[in-house]
């Protein structure tokens, strides 16, 4: 008989954030100093970016992950301790180079902006695992991801000659295969019939709708952060095609959720999660993108492709691989960044003159993606073995998808 209580965490958690935090308070005392050029219009220029991205990662992720009936403050403040973690993480990571050239980790406000993006990584996969896991999984997965995540950065600006941004504009394609290998390994058989409390609630999913709406706004921020050291004269660029890709997304989600459903009704989950497909997808392919037609067609056919993904694939990854994607970061992340990726492809050779350079451009830009999926199976099936061990004292099945598993609530109490 299954115990009436979920294990206490007291033994497991506390002592390993403290022991994580002080760790890191030791490497910042010795070795991270805040680089001050003295140039303030650079940070009034790139504050305002550097905020938006705050809302995307704090707010956006946060809110998008409540729409469970009991699990909202799990999705909610989860996210904030891991993003916190995983950012402190990245930036010491980002900074190796620094140290090994300057002795010290200069950072400055574009470290934590790309600290912040490599932590985005992290929270589109813990939505293949969100609701079966518990606070020190999802720390040590943010922990390992984050490495990897850099790791894959390293090895395609050392192997092939690939420039910064399409290191981080891959993040959908990290995410997504990361996640999915993680739940893989850590399947429950409860997964087959359903988790008695992996449910959908209008209330809980307004508040969702909240996290997707944040997330729709500050997007185009999002892919055009990175363009002021690439391409600078891009930028506006950027904005424009990702907010028109978007906005035909949500035109495109509408119509094709209509068009799956046998009564011809709108799936609101359809609509809260596929809307942001466009500009997951204009993202990967931001660098070849020359008119505003090529953004939206590239919204248009990203919406049909996660909508659709959507509507009939969790189901298949579940029966056919026993990989339960709780927030479908697959359709939502994964076909969308795949799809960006041969777009990408395909307009570099459309726009090439040269049939060589071409053919050389193809075979880069497919290592590149099997670079990237190979180093996140790979770090996923290390996290995954990881977090296989009971010593972190997994909840239960019937414990899953359940704020009270971790959080107090004084009005649930029982008065003696």
């Amino acid at each position: 008989m299954a115990p009436k209580y979920a294990p206490s965490l007291r033994s497991r958690l506390a002592p390993f954030l403290l022991f994580l935090q002080i760790g890191f308070i030791a490497v910042y005392y010795f070795y991270v100093e805040v680089e001050n050029n003295g140039n303030g219009i650079i940070f009034k220029n790139f504050y305002p970016v550097f905020q938006d991205l705050n809302v995307i990662v704090f707010l956006g992720f946060g809110f998008l992950s409540t729409f469970l009936v009991r699990y909202g403050f799990s999705g909610s403040g989860f996210n904030l301790l891991i993003a916190v973690i995983a950012i402190q993480w990245a930036l010491i990571l980002n900074g190796f180079e620094s140290w090994y050239y300057r002795g010290k980790i200069w950072i400055d406000l574009r470290s934590l902006v790309v600290a912040e993006i490599c932590t985005a990584s992290v929270l589109i996969s813990i939505g293949a695992v969100q609701g079966k896991t518990n606070p020190v999984h999802l720390t040590i997965m943010a922990l390992m991801e984050v490495f990897g995540f850099i790791l894959n950065e390293w090895l395609l600006q050392t192997l092939l000659p690939v420039r910064h941004l399409n290191c981080i504009l891959v993040l959908h394609i990290f995410g997504a295969f990361f996640g999915l290998v993680l739940t893989w390994i850590l399947y429950r058989k409860e997964s087959q019939q359903g988790f008695e409390k992996e449910k959908f609630d209008c209330k809980t999913g307004l508040f969702s709708m909240l996290g997707t709406l944040f997330l729709w706004m500050f997007w185009p921020s999002f892919n055009s952060i990175l363009m002021e050291r690439n391409f600078p004269e891009r930028r506006l660029g950027a904005v424009c095609s990702t907010y028109l890709a978007l906005a035909v997304s949500a035109v495109g989600s509408f119509a094709v959720s209509t068009l799956s459903s046998p009564k011809g009704k709108i799936n609101p989950t359809h609509f809260q999660s596929c809307i942001l497909a466009g500009g997951v997808a204009v993202g990967v392919s931001m660098p070849v993108i020359r008119y505003p037609w090529e953004a939206m067609t590239i919204g248009l056919a990203a919406a049909a492709v996660s909508t659709v993904g959507f509507r009939y694939l969790k189901k298949q990854m579940l029966f056919a691989f026993g990989c339960h994607d709780t927030c479908r970061v697959l359709s939502i992340h994964g076909l969308p960044g795949l799809l960006g990726w041969l777009i990408h492809l395909l307009l570099q050779i459309q726009q090439s003159d040269d049939r060589t350079i071409a053919i050389r451009f193809a075979v880069f830009h497919i290592c590149v993606l099997l670079i990237t999926i190979a180093v996140s199976l790979t770090m996923g099936i290390i996290t995954g073995v990881l977090l296989k061990w009971d010593i972190w004292r997994p909840p239960q099945d019937k414990k899953c998808f359940d704020d009270q598993t971790f959080w107090k609530f004084e009005h649930l109490a029982i008065r003696k």
